[in-house]
């Protein structure tokens, strides 16, 4: 009895080990084809290219890996507005704040080199650092500054950078008079000023620049052959798209702007070719194509570990119903997504807007470059990672609790459109007359001077043919005509197409014995805070 219960039970394990194998076997299958068949990539191909021509975007290009391979990787469209030169693969593009990532994976080359911890004291490597909270300033941490913790406003100091001539340390230097927006480590504030923090520690610790750093320990072995740090670098470069600005009315060719100031939280620029090469060095967990270590596979896996909280917003929870919770990891923002890690980060430049998306567990990787100023990538990518779910099927990750795909394209551009059109209207309300005759309350010489902001720098006034013109003399190319609106009030007319702003204001404010003593400014956009400018006249 014992001999015949065992035959069954052997039967039965055998049965159980074959099965196991033939799962093993189709599993291995299964991971070796594409997640997208070439029916289902010919038809997203068509999408994007129809998509691109509905959003009025000039060119973008668009690279989608999985499993180490690149299985799409193609430019539609042009690279400026009324050429014929067509974007392509290896097609230049700003990739903005998808830089943070490579200066995260920077630092985390000099931690495996044991040359830097991530919890060390900032001011350990830069003792001049000080920011107007005394416990940030003191207690401020290498990690601090590639996770958004420090305290300051989302994009605040940014007008600092922002075609001015000041160096790295001297924008630092400046941010002190910074107020905080919120305790340190609190909550979640994106700086572009920390990670030009943590570009000066990278500096600091190796004795080279920023820039030569990535290029060396990451662009080349990674074989990023065309990726380049610096806008100077373009000279004598071809197949380089232009940057585009684009409203509601029209979409216009504007020139490239110079980051090399804020190289560490947005400088690189990069294609869809050498893109795809980045994407896949993540998925990889750090390895290059031949398996060799560049980045250990602990420093890789803790820049892609939560570190600050970011807010679920109502409407974003309406917009995404399967993400749950947000969070920033060290130059990588990290969410849920019908069950699954997606690790990406958007980028936006003067001109162009970038978007990537992976799926760590899939190894799968999207990444997405525009030369415009709209949300299409995001469209893009959150399209392209819905397929690959849908087309997977691998466990139960795709449109999981029954969601069903959405058209991420149409709710992205009508919510883009609503937003173009509230915007408008902040311009139109910053710019309105009160009265429609009169003149200004003082006149004209009084208004003339110059004005100084101890966080910015000076400002001036000028009287030229009888007309007042307003300088931010740090950018000297920035400044503008001012047209009475009433009173003390003036619309500004800038002398040139700025990509994040048009239109605004500048009210003088005057003491009792009728002197100017004071400017406050308005001009709506959702980037650059001149609200942040305290500008008193010099005497």
């Amino acid at each position: 009895m014992t001999n015949l219960l065992k035959f069954p039970v052997l039967c039965f394990a055998m049965l159980v080990f074959a099965s196991f194998g033939i799962a093993q076997e189709q599993a291995q299958v299964a991971i070796e084809q594409p997640g997208l068949s070439p029916e289902e990539l010919s038809e997203l191909e068509a999408w994007i290219e129809e998509t691109r021509q509905a959003w009025d975007v000039p060119g973008l290009s668009v690279a989608i890996v999985w499993n180490d391979q690149v299985i799409h990787c193609k430019g539609y469209g042009v690279r400026q507005l009324g050429s014929v030169e067509a974007v392509d693969k290896d097609t230049l593009f700003a990739i903005a704040s998808n830089s943070k990532a490579f200066t995260a994976d920077a630092l985390a080359l000099l931690v495996d080199e044991g040359k830097l911890r991530w919890d060390d004291p900032v001011h350990k490597y830069l003792p001049w650092l000080r920011l107007s909270d005394p416990l940030a300033s003191q207690d401020l941490r290498v990690r601090d500054l590639l996770c958004h913790r420090s305290g300051l406003g989302t994009f605040s100091g940014d007008l600092l950078w922002w075609g001015t001539s000041y160096s790295p340390r001297e924008v630092l230097e400046r941010s002190v008079h910074l107020k905080p927006a919120t305790p340190f480590r609190a909550n979640y504030g994106y700086s572009n000023l920390m990670f030009l923090a943590a570009g000066e520690v990278l500096s600091s610790i190796s004795g080279v620049p920023w820039g030569e750093f990535v290029s060396q320990r990451l662009l080349q072995p990674l074989g990023m052959s065309r990726s380049r740090w610096s806008v100077s670098q373009l000279s004598g470069m071809d197949n380089v798209a232009t940057p585009h600005k684009t409203t509601l009315e029209k979409t216009t060719p504007i020139p490239w702007m110079n980051w090399d100031t804020m190289a560490a939280a947005g400088g690189i620029i990069s294609s869809a070719s050498d893109m795809s090469k980045w994407m896949r060095f993540q998925l990889r967990e750090g390895t290059d194509e031949n398996g060799n270590v560049i980045l250990s596979p602990k420093s890789h896996y803790e820049t892609m570990q939560p570190h600050t909280i970011i807010p679920v917003s109502k409407s974003r929870s309406q917009r995404v119903p399967s993400t749950h919770f947000r969070s920033y990891a060290l130059g990588w923002s990290v969410s849920d997504y019908h069950g699954i890690k997606l690790v990406g980060h958007g980028g936006g430049y003067d001109g162009m807007y970038s978007e990537q998306m992976m799926i760590p567990e899939h190894r799968f990787g999207v990444v997405v470059l525009t030369n415009s100023m709209t949300p299409i990538g995001d469209a893009i990518a959150h399209t392209v990672v819905d397929r690959f779910l849908k087309a997977s099927q691998r466990d139960g990750a795709s449109q999981k609790d029954g969601a069903s795909p959405k058209d991420w394209s149409e709710e992205g551009f009508r919510n883009f459109r609503q937003g173009r059109a509230e915007f408008q209207n902040r311009i139109a309300k910053a710019t309105a007359r009160l009265v429609q005759e009169g003149q200004p309350s003082h006149p004209l010489e009084s208004y003339v001077g110059k004005y100084r902001c101890p966080l910015y720098g000076d400002a001036e006034v000028r009287l030229i043919d009888g007309q007042l013109h307003f300088f931010l003399l740090p950018y000297p190319d920035l400044h503008g005509k001012l047209e009475w609106m009433h009173y003390d009030t003036f619309a500004i007319r800038w002398n040139q197409t700025y990509a994040w702003f048009d239109s605004g204001s500048v009210h003088f404010v005057f003491d009792a014995q009728a002197q100017a003593e004071q400017i406050r400014l308005d001009v709506p956009n959702d980037d650059l805070w001149f609200y942040e400018l305290q500008l008193r006249r010099v005497p």
